[in-house]
């Protein structure tokens, strides 16, 4: 920085203060300059941060944008779900909570109990089958006795009077 002009001004003062300002004009441009080029590296750097950010800042975005589609997604699937439980009342929930407290006792006494008997009534189905057939040939038989309508009458008149007197 210059020094100041004296005020009472001599020539050999003002050539003095002349030389010396503008011997002073070329650092000062450099300093100046200097300080602009700090001040332009500054900037670049703080350009290059904020694209970091903003980069970052659109991944983030994309991101969130990703993980709304699939919450809209899972919340539009689970939609149906939620109004079928709506219509749940707290005692059926209850009730239901139960019921999946003895899924292992039910599924125990399935697996051991009611499918063996299943499976056991496919060999009962043919054995029934002939018993029909064998009762209804024993009917035959009985039906083709001599005088079985006459028993069979007189059997039905003491059902009517049995019936009668009850």
């Amino acid at each position: 920085m210059p020094t100041p002009l004296p005020r009472s001004l001599r020539p050999t003062d003002v050539i003095r203060w002349t030389v010396g300002t503008a011997a002073s004009v070329p650092r000062r441009v450099l300093d100046l300059l200097g300080a602009a080029e700090s001040v332009v590296a500054r900037a670049g750097e703080l350009v290059d941060r904020t694209e970091r950010v903003i980069d970052d800042a659109e991944g983030a975005v994309a991101e969130a944008r990703r993980v709304t589609a699939a919450a809209e997604e899972q919340i539009a699937a689970a939609r149906p779900m939620i109004e079928f439980l709506e219509e749940f009342s707290a005692h059926e929930v209850q009730a239901a909570i139960r019921l999946v407290d003895e899924l292992p006792r039910l599924s125990q006494h399935l697996n051991e109990d009611i499918l063996p008997i299943l499976g056991a009534l496919r060999q009962v189905g043919p054995d029934l089958h002939e018993l029909l057939a064998v009762t209804k040939d024993v009917r035959q038989a009985i039906q083709g006795i001599p005088g079985f309508d006459f028993l069979r009458r007189r059997g039905e008149g003491k059902d009517a009077d049995d019936r009668g007197t009850d």
